[in-house]
């Protein structure tokens, strides 16, 4: 290989293409090498569930053009998959035979849908994590007029605020006894179940689905609660879990299952090898200045991943960095644009601020007099200064800061 240093990057999503970005505009690209094992160029993934679903002639929106690579120096290699890490001998072992010399790696390996064993190869069964699912579930979905969402996540929310849209019969199943529980306030979660239900959603709660009775390569029904419900089509929202398969194999030092999984990776985004990187989904990273019990986080957000890969592009140019952005993303349901900035306190007061319409609102979270976090809906403009606000470290007046005639950005 005639390139210095290559720089090899694991995976095709998010974080893989930010990184790439962030490498060409450093004027490295020609020492860089991009491993995909699905065919096509890295797309955007949050319309899989939203728009893309709604219409059938979309295709997957392109993070850049196949132009731009090539102008930029990177060597694609789509639809090889990596199977193996040689740490020894510095080199990335591809399905096709290929072996990668690397000078420094990045997994950017993302995560993979969690799947049920017992419903794996049924032909109305779908889960919706590639453009390749999203296709096959967009099929599926216009041939159904009943669907079964299980899992009460937010791409299971996603998805079954689209399938409404359509016009479909939609039923959501969510074993927990409310939604969203890991990321959202026990008020907006409610906010968010009564918006579903209004809609035309039947959304429940707290309900045992098994007994899963399958035919002739189609599931016909489940058992809800004890009840026989028959299925037309279901699509499985029940999380993701991370694709650190690569890492684990080749004796990386990764988190526990019980731990959320992920490759361990340092303030710098280092593995327990410094030749390699780790970001986005599949990795798992200090908290910076944290005090609260949790030390680490494996975040799954668009954000985070570009954060992510600016982080690494200046460990790779040989500075040291700490990777501490303050955590944030979003999400489309049907007539909700939910935002959050910050990690939800154990502990907190919850100060309401009106939104610019009756639909829409925040909530500001003081840990003290500490502005620790904040929750939207539906209210952009806030969410925004509030996030500033965090990011400033600014923690003004909660009753000032929700009285809806002073515009937040006052206080920065």
């Amino acid at each position: 290989m005639s390139t210095p240093d290559p720089i090899v990057i694991v995976g095709g999503g998010h974080a893989g293409a930010a990184l790439c970005v962030a490498l060409a505009e450093a004027g490295l690209g020609a020492r860089v090498h991009l491993v995909c094992d699905e065919p096509v160029l890295p797309y955007q993934r949050p319309p899989l569930s939203k728009s893309f679903l709604k219409n059938p002639d979309e295709a997957p929106a392109l993070h850049r053009a196949e132009a731009w690579y090539a102008e930029a120096g990177i060597t694609l290699h789509r639809g090889d998959a990596a199977v193996a890490i040689d740490r020894a001998g510095h080199r990335l072992q591809l399905a096709s035979g290929t072996a990668l010399p690397y000078a420094q790696l990045v997994l950017a390996t993302g995560a993979r849908a969690r799947t049920l064993p017992a419903l794996q190869g049924l032909d109305n069964v779908a889960v919706l994590r590639s453009a390749a699912d999203a296709v096959r579930t967009r099929a599926l979905l216009a041939a159904a007029q009943r669907v079964t969402v299980l899992g009460g996540g937010y791409i299971g929310l996603e998805i079954a605020a689209s399938a409404q849209a359509l016009g479909k019969q939609v039923t959501v199943l969510e074993a927990a006894p409310r939604l969203l529980a890991r990321s959202l306030s026990a008020a907006m979660a409610e906010h968010v179940l009564q918006a579903h239900r209004a809609s035309g959603i039947d959304l429940r709660l707290g309900v045992h689905v098994g007994g899963f009775e399958a035919a002739g390569g189609r599931l016909q029904a489940l058992q809800v609660d004890g009840v026989r419900e028959d299925v037309d089509l279901l699509v499985l929202g029940i999380g993701a879990v991370p694709e650190d398969t690569l890492a684990r194999a080749a004796g990386l030092a990764c988190a526990d299952a019980a731990d959320g999984g992920g490759v361990l990776v340092d303030a710098a985004l280092r593995s327990s090898d410094p030749d390699v990187l780790a970001i986005g989904d599949c990795a798992s990273f200090p908290l910076a200045g944290s005090t609260q019990p949790l030390r680490r986080l494996r975040l799954e957000s668009v954000p985070n991943a570009g954060d992510q890969a600016r982080t690494a592009a200046a460990t790779l140019q040989g500075r040291q960095p700490v990777h501490a952005a303050l955590p944030w993303f979003w999400s489309d349901q049907g007539g909700l644009r939910l935002q959050m900035a910050g990690l939800l306190p154990a502990h907190a007061v919850v100060h309401r601020r009106p939104g610019p319409t009756p639909t829409g609102f925040s909530l500001l979270h003081y840990v003290g007099d500490r502005f620790a976090c904040v929750e939207s809906v539906n209210a952009p403009m806030d969410h925004m200064m509030a996030r500033k606000l965090l990011e400033a470290g600014k923690s003004p007046d909660p009753a000032a800061a929700c009285d809806p005639a002073q515009p937040l950005k006052q206080w920065l």
